[in-house]
């Protein structure tokens, strides 16, 4: 397991605290978010937001993004769905059609699912030689516990969660709120190490697609290992199901995790810039048309004026007219 950079503990628990002390606004106005860019053509991008509700339209990386995943559906998921199981592979409310396999499956949240060693159902398509674009960065794990003040446990109860630094850090203010977890810095995950604290076989919940997991040492799930045709799981031990303390951690991952959200609605600014530019296109046409019906008013305003307003005006042009043109009142 390798430490991210050497950060005193004192300076994450008051940035910890600091963010606490501020959560209705952090809530309300400042939601930590996670940009998800898939194309250097315009540099779109979707975002993924903390306590968001996700849904709206799934959409395709372009295939002029040269993205090692083109082609690929991302987001549209909602939080409803974020809930798998201890399958991994599961959680995926859509493109989870070959279970034997999580390679060439879609993105429904936003991100990509974790990666366990042996390439296990062909999970090394995700691995680390991927970070670099990973969205919200690289995979780590922190350490979850709390105190006997707040909860009935033991010392060895400690639970990890694996995901994603830029969903993770966030998600830790949250466990630290509502859970009373010691504050603790995460490091980076790496299931091929001998010495990694978290294995496949330890983890009790996946969540988001598969991108997100607890898991406890406590956990040892024998069926891990087969795909997830078979959708077979060992029981969790009494000192995990019943817990207060893995409950409280368990909804708070699923209610405040980093998911993608609908693509924004436009402001009425924004619609009258979308009108700016596609104006060009139909303004001869729409000037046309304006003049056409600028001309027609002011001959029928015409037509009624000399009719209803200046009636004897318009009898002595008709008398007129008429002695001039003796052939108009033949025979």
């Amino acid at each position: 397991m390798m430490p991210l950079p050497n950060i005193s503990f004192g300076v994450l628990l008051l940035y910890l605290l600091a963010s606490v002390g501020t959560a209705s606004a952090t809530y309300a106005f400042n939601k930590p978010q996670v940009r998800v860019t898939t194309t250097f053509a315009d540099f779109h991008a979707r975002i993924m937001d903390q306590w968001g509700e996700g849904g709206g339209k799934f959409v395709k990386i372009s295939k002029d993004s040269h993205h090692p995943f083109e082609g690929r559906t991302f987001g549209g998921a909602k939080r409803k769905e974020i809930r798998g199981s201890r399958v991994f592979g599961s959680g995926y409310p859509y493109g989870s059609g070959n279970y034997s396999t999580i390679a060439q499956r879609p993105f429904p949240f936003g991100t990509w699912p974790l990666w366990w060693d042996q390439d296990f159902m062909e999970s090394s398509e995700y691995g680390s030689h991927m970070d670099a674009i990973r969205p919200g960065g690289l995979l780590v794990s922190v350490p979850l516990r709390t105190t006997r003040e707040h909860f009935n446990v033991t010392d060895e109860e400690v639970y990890h969660a694996i995901g994603d630094r830029e969903s993770m850090l966030p998600l830790l203010i949250s466990y630290v709120t509502w859970c009373h977890v010691v504050p603790a810095w995460p490091s980076k995950f790496d299931p091929k190490l001998s010495n990694s604290p978290v294995k496949l076989e330890n983890v009790i919940q996946y969540f988001r697609a598969s991108s997100f997991a607890l898991a406890s040492p406590a956990y040892n799930n024998t069926f891990a290992r087969q795909s997830m045709t078979e959708g077979t799981s060992s029981p969790l031990p009494d000192l995990i199901e019943y817990s207060p303390f893995r409950r409280c951690v368990d909804d708070v991952t699923y209610h405040a995790l980093a998911i993608m959200n609908r693509p924004p609605e436009l402001t009425p600014l924004g619609r009258f810039v979308r009108a700016l530019t596609v104006a060009p296109i139909f303004l001869p046409f729409a000037v046309f048309v304006a003049l056409a019906l600028i001309f027609h008013a002011i001959a029928v305003l015409r037509l009624w004026m000399w009719e209803y307003v200046f009636p004897e005006r318009m009898d002595r042009f008709r008398a007129a007219r008429q002695s001039e043109f003796p052939y108009e009142n033949y025979p």
